[in-house]
């Protein structure tokens, strides 16, 4: 299913097919439709399945078609400033093209940070992402108008409930319109969540995803490495032995552009595919993989769900999946029918944080295999907490840091 199935406004799909997104996952298949009819949702789902974007992208695009936007329309309430950050980051990249403006509330800042947070809430951002007690300070001043709020999120619900802000929680709600829509996400259902749901939501539709896991005869090891090295690894891969049939995922057109121009100078039977051929193009470029005409197919995620081919024993990351449902569907396009497969993740330095959430999602790490010598140095897997940096919210109207 493409995002282009939801109808969403035509200037959010093309922040969609700017930040990499070509097919829903199943928790937005599931998820999205609800949250665009005006249902309240409970959902089970982990980060990794691709939840942010499901409620993101509904209420951007309900806001935007919405005739007046000049008020608080949308909270979402996280556990953590880290949370915040990369939602907001998310949301960012999802509204380039629209008029929405944004914010993350969360505590550790400076002075001046809540001086911009005081700035933007007082004005009315469209879409503040917070921690319970970053707000509660704000409200507690008395310029945070939320009796027009539409929208109000709970992300990682269970996890802010072992933290103690069951009451925080509350006392935010308490300063919210009854007339809302809710919608709470948890990795785990205990009973106190179903507690705090009955209390919150009205009629809610309920969903259930877990993560999906690459079978066992899928081969996973990952390379750590600059992307100048990239080519020349993909390269030697190969070169190494002779593949029926080879995959290779970018997130980026460009990538697989310049991938497919580079295989092919280096004399690969190697083609491309995305979003900017035409079907009647994409469509000979796949029959053509499918009957061996072609050896490597360079593509982006456009690929990743929705084909059957049973005879491809590699699959290359080129860049790290946005998510653990991402790369489970990638790497599942090998060792189909009872066949055994080889999937290999090419990890740059900015990309270590990203593969570490996909390990914890798996389960288990995936062994980095050593680079041959003849690249030269590469970077060490060392990945850590996301810090904050100076990007503390985004917004294409009013408020700049």
């Amino acid at each position: 299913m493409t995002f282009k199935d939801f109808g969403f406004d035509e200037r959010l799909l093309e922040g969609i097919e700017a930040t990499g997104y070509e097919t829903a996952t199943p928790v937005q298949e599931q998820v999205i439709p609800h949250i665009l009819a005006g249902k309240d949702i409970i959902a089970s789902a982990q980060t990794g399945t691709g939840k942010t974007a499901a409620f993101l992208l509904p209420i951007v695009h309900k806001i935007i078609s919405a005739p007046n936007h000049d008020h608080i329309n949308a909270l979402i309430i996280v556990p953590t400033r880290e949370l915040a950050i990369q939602i907001a980051e998310n949301l960012e990249g999802l509204s380039y093209f629209t008029p929405i403006s944004s914010i993350a509330v969360y505590g550790g800042g400076s002075g001046g940070t809540f001086v911009q947070e005081r700035q933007a809430l007082s004005a009315g951002a469209d879409i503040v992402i917070c921690t319970p007690g970053r707000l509660i300070g704000h409200l507690a001043m008395g310029y945070v108008k939320l009796k027009q709020l539409d929208y109000l999120v709970l992300d990682e619900a269970d996890r802010m409930l072992d933290m103690g802000f069951n009451e925080d929680i509350m006392k935010i709600i308490s300063y919210l319109p009854a007339d809302r829509q809710t919608l709470l996400f948890s990795a785990t259902m205990p009973h106190k969540i179903r507690e705090l749901a009955r209390k919150i939501l009205r009629q809610p539709v309920e969903v259930n995803i877990s993560l999906s896991k690459p079978p066992e005869r899928i081969k996973q090891e990952a390379f750590v490495i600059y992307d100048s090295q990239k080519p020349a690894l993909i390269k030697h891969i190969l070169q190494q032995k002779e593949f029926k049939s080879v995959i290779i995922f970018c997130s980026k057109k460009n990538n697989v552009k310049q991938l497919a121009r580079e295989l092919k100078k280096a004399g690969f039977s190697a083609e491309e595919i995305h979003s900017d051929l035409e079907q009647n193009v994409r469509e000979q470029v796949l029959s053509a993989f499918i009957n061996g005409r072609v050896k490597i197919l360079v593509a982006t995620d456009i690929l990743s769900r929705g084909i059957h081919i049973d005879n491809i024993d590699l699959v290359i990351n080129y860049d790290v999946p946005n998510d653990g449902e991402d790369y489970v569907h990638r790497i599942g396009r090998t060792a189909r029918a009872e066949n055994e497969g080889t999937a290999y993740t090419l990890i740059n330095e900015k990309e270590q944080n990203k593969f570490a959430a996909i390990e914890k999602l798996l389960g288990h790490a995936v062994m980095k295999t050593p680079v041959p010598s003849g690249l030269g140095e590469t970077p060490a897997y060392q990945p850590r907490t996301f810090k904050a940096d100076n990007r503390r919210f985004s917004n294409k109207r009013n408020y700049k840091p």
